[in-house]
């Protein structure tokens, strides 16, 4: 299992010292793959996310992060060293599609946050197909993630979220036949919808 030094210093630290900022309670952990390459399809609502749901695992995600945020070098390197890879959105960027299959090719976990972006009002966006394109491409699986803030619309410093793990989902129940754009669509609302479920129950159980 590929881990890369800074993140394995990084996420033991940040387990420790963040939780008591930003707690979680994580459900259906045991359905998050130990091995094996995997298209991590999770929602965006905060910053923080990639550090709840890297803290939530000992399995390293390596992320797609928006190349903006690699821009200034010194933060550029240090994203690099903890394994993320930049990637230009609304692009069709080769450099970032090629580097996520070799990751996959490797048997990595890759977290791509399906909307493209964060969530102004909390609610679920569209999705992106870029998640479906790589894990067709790559023949992998896809394991969608939700993660929902407690009593809020957006997580919160000191209040608690919910990250649900999903079922995975195969490759070949992504209904993707020929590669074209409608399916390419069509798979990318289904993994939203799956994520939509996780939400809604975990919502439902809230107010009881």
């Amino acid at each position: 299992m590929k881990r890369t030094p800074l993140y394995v210093f990084a996420r033991a630290i940040a387990a420790k010292v963040t939780f008591p900022f930003v707690p979680y309670t994580v459900k259906n952990k045991e359905w998050f793959p130990k091995e094996g390459r995997v298209v991590v399809c999770c929602n965006h609502l905060s910053n923080s996310d990639p550090v709840r749901l890297s803290c939530s695992q000992r399995r390293q995600i390596f992320y797609m992060a928006k190349a903006e945020l690699f821009q200034f070098k010194p933060f550029g390197f240090i994203l690099k060293k903890l394994g993320a890879f930049p990637v230009q959105r609304g692009k069709g960027d080769v450099e970032a599609i090629d580097a996520a299959a070799e990751l996959l090719h490797e048997e990595c976990a890759i977290g791509v946050f399906i909307e493209g972006t964060r969530s102004k009002d909390g609610e679920l966006g569209k999705p992106k197909a870029g998640a479906v394109m790589l894990a067709y491409q790559n023949q992998a699986p896809i394991l969608p993630v939700c993660i929902t803030p407690v009593g809020s619309k957006k997580p919160r410093l000191f209040h608690r979220t919910i990250i649900s793990i999903g079922e995975l989902i195969p490759c070949e129940q992504l209904g993707i036949q020929e590669g074209t754009g409608v399916e390419f669509r069509n798979a990318s609302r289904l993994v939203m919808d799956k994520i939509r479920e996780l939400r809604e129950r975990d919502l439902r159980e809230m107010q009881k």
